[in-house]
């Protein structure tokens, strides 16, 4: 079955908590004081959302908890080139709309039956409750 806009918000939620906060903390403590850790922070979140579903079979520690993972339309577990299309390519379409092509990927997934949303399309991926 496939997850909709509020546990995958939720999930998105819980990941920020569980592993941005820390790292907001730890860049803190890094650099010494607020100013200087924005680079530090994107740089390991950007790999943390871009290489642990690919090495946790489809999870963020958000969506294990929240049980959604994201799935190729095969079934199979998403590879490297997989999470490329969907967090590096969707994201730039996402940035080249000024975050319109983000509000409608939110309605798409809110609206459609097959609750994907535009980087799903663009990676030919799905996030799907775990049986």
């Amino acid at each position: 079955m496939n997850a909709g806009f509020w546990i995958r918000l939720g999930a998105s939620l819980l990941d920020g908590l569980i592993v941005g906060l820390p790292l907001y903390l730890l860049s803190l403590l890094i650099s010494g004081g607020p100013g200087g850790e924005e680079y530090f922070t994107d740089v390991i979140s950007f790999l943390y959302s871009l290489l642990l579903p690919v090495f946790w079979n489809g999870y963020t520690i958000g969506k294990r908890i929240c049980g959604i993972q994201i799935r190729k339309l095969d079934g199979s577990a998403p590879r490297l080139g997989t999470m490329i299309l969907r967090n590096v390519v969707g994201g730039l379409i996402y940035a080249l709309t000024l975050g319109i092509a983000a509000i409608v990927s939110a309605f798409m997934v809110g609206l459609r039956e097959d609750k994907r949303a535009i980087h799903d399309f663009i990676a030919g991926t799905e996030v799907l409750y775990d049986k």
